[in-house]
């Protein structure tokens, strides 16, 4: 194998493309700093238990080891959100609305999908400390303008409420197992999985399992799990979140849908979930939702929302800000005039680099002592 190669999975940024990362690095912190977002750096290490929490899934995609110095295992990030639960229990208290936004490079040890990364850079925001719905509505608006600062515009928007399927898992009185089994099904929208799932187990509310597995569409799927789910007021309350939802962002540059069965990658999820969808890419290009219990792993249970991106996969995908500038090349001189010429321009935005090999090939001229660009 040669030395050059890198292992599966894990890519990098050169060129153009390294340039189009951090311009858009710098536009979207811009973007969420004017919102009132305070800039995050977690460390890329930490003690397993905080990194993974209660999440099996988390904690499958995390890389970990034994710490020579504490003797505790420790884990290299797989997601950020958990760091920064951790993070805003230490500074904030639990009356006081807190913002989080952040872009770092993370590693997992599978990717999501065949043509995903094993090294995302994820980029993302996080609001603690409300928990109406207009904390929800801040985020999508986000996650939105992000994508069209990265030239995404009119994703289709897709909203669902992990409280439907959880209710409904209370309702059946499921145990750990049963409901971890019926999460998975759901993750997959396997409807013959499912129907073996009832058929095999006496799982009470098997009926509307059934009938949430199917509630997606557009508004009107709203109307019809009103009716599905009459008789449960938790339900009731999370589909009239959604309501709320549509009445904001019907009228909005994207397409609605609803995905009332959606349980999300993450289990820590257990609210409105969002994802953005694109007609070139066969996955969700940005996603997030409410955490409200993720906090409670360090003894400070705080209401939160938030989205991620990988933004790195959306570089390599699209010509996101290429720098198309012209690269001007000086000759190699010590003429403090000239120096002075080149100062002046690469304050101005020109890419100036200096001619070290004597080519001759340069975009400056001297005409009559003095130094200046060729026309």
């Amino acid at each position: 194998m040669s030395n050059w190669q890198l292992p599966e999975g894990i890519d990098e940024l050169t060129g153009d493309q390294a340039n189009a990362f951090e311009s858009a690095r710098r536009d979207l912190l811009d973007l969420y700093q004017s919102w009132g977002y305070d800039i995050v750096v977690p460390p890329m290490i930490e003690y397993a238990d905080n990194l993974v929490l209660n999440s099996k899934s988390v904690d499958d995609k995390t890389f970990k080891f034994l710490d020579s110095v504490s003797a505790r295992m420790l884990g290299v990030h797989s997601d950020i959100t958990p760091q920064i639960a951790r993070i805003d229990s230490k500074r904030a208290n639990s009356e006081e609305i807190k913002r989080y936004c952040y872009i770092n490079a993370i590693l997992q040890t599978k990717a999501d999908d065949f043509y995903a990364s094993r090294s995302p850079i994820q980029a993302g925001i996080e609001l603690y400390g409300f928990k109406g719905i207009d904390a929800d509505i801040e985020v999508i608006v986000l996650m939105l303008s992000s994508l069209r600062l990265l030239n995404i515009s009119t994703p289709t928007l897709s909203l669902g409420n992990t409280a439907i399927f959880n209710a409904l898992c209370d309702s059946a009185h499921l145990n750990s197992n049963d409901k971890v089994a019926l999460r998975d099904i759901f993750k997959r929208k396997s409807i013959p999985d499912l129907d073996n799932f009832l058929s095999q187990n006496q799982i009470k509310e098997s009926n509307k399992f059934k009938s949430l597995i199917s509630l997606d569409g557009d508004e009107k799927i709203l109307d019809e799990a009103l009716e599905v789910f009459k008789d449960m007021p938790t339900i009731i309350d999370a589909i009239d979140d959604l309501r709320k939802l549509n009445d904001f962002f019907k009228d909005y540059d994207t397409e609605l849908m609803f995905d009332l069965g959606e349980v999300k990658a993450y289990e820590y999820h257990d609210g409105i979930v969002f994802a953005a969808y694109s007609e070139k890419y066969s996955k969700a290009i940005a996603q997030g939702g409410r955490y409200d219990g993720l906090s409670q792993s360090f003894d400070s249970p705080r209401e939160a929302t938030g989205f991620s991106f990988d933004l790195k996969f959306l570089i390599h995908q699209q010509a996101i800000g290429l720098n198309n500038k012209k690269v001007l090349n000086a000759p190699n001189i010590a003429n403090p005039d000239f120096i002075e010429l080149v100062n002046q321009l690469r304050a101005q935005g020109h890419i100036i680099r200096t001619d070290l090999k004597g080519s001759n090939e340069v975009d400056f001229v001297n005409e009559n002592g003095k130094w200046k660009l060729k026309e």
